[in-house]
Parts: structure tokens; C-alpha cells; sequence
């Protein structure tokens, strides 16, 4: 990530408009991952073109695949952890279970 967003010490989320979001799920080998981010991007293209053009069903499908290389990057979808620890993404730092670390990142 070119942004030097504050990162949980399990690397499962970083911080970003006082909410934590879940990072891309640290097992995917490069070339995957790419694919995946590749894919992302040109779903993000088609999400505004759709919106350009006032297109409906390409939004919905453009949308559609905005999720799908989410999930597939892990980032949404069925968590890539297996501590059975709760998904915590949109929840703001200082309610989660992050809370004492994220109170030492002001300290």
C-alpha cells in the first residue's frame, strides 16, 4: 500500500478514517495477488464509467466484480485468519479489540 496507514500488530487491519479495515490476506503468492488486484482495478474502472454513462445494470455488474476481487484478495468475504477471532472491519479502533494498542499509537 502506497500510504502509510497504522497496521494492527497481527497485520490483519489498518487504520484509515478512524476505522480499521481488513489488509489483503498475507498467503497469496505475488502473481496471484496481482491478478487479483488487477482485477480490482479494472472493476473500479468500470464502476465509473457506468456511473459516466448512467447505466444501471453495468454498475450493478461492475459492483459485482469490485466485490468479487474483493473477496478474492480477502479483504471482504469469509475471513482469511483461522483463530476463529471476529471480523472487525468498519469498527473504530478504540471499540475493538485493538483498543489498548490504538490508544499507545497516541501516547
Amino acid at each position: 500500500m502506497g500510504n502509510s496507514y497504522p497496521h494492527t500488530p497481527d497485520g490483519r487491519y489498518f487504520v484509515a478514517k478512524n476505522r480499521l479495515w481488513r489488509c489483503t490476506n498475507p498467503h497469496l503468492d505475488e502473481p496471484e495477488r496481482q491478478a487479483h488486484v488487477n482485477e480490482l482495478m479494472k472493476a473500479r474502472r468500470a464502476v465509473k464509467t457506468a456511473k459516466q454513462q448512467e447505466d444501471d445494470k453495468a454498475l450493478r455488474q461492475a459492483r459485482n466484480n469490485v466485490q468479487a476481487a474483493k473477496e478474492a484478495l480477502g479483504e471482504r468475504g469469509p475471513v482469511w485468519w483461522d483463530d476463529n477471532a471476529p471480523d472487525e472491519t468498519g469498527v473504530a479502533p478504540h471499540n475493538s479489540s485493538y483498543a489498548d494498542w490504538w490508544q499507545s499509537q497516541s501516547d
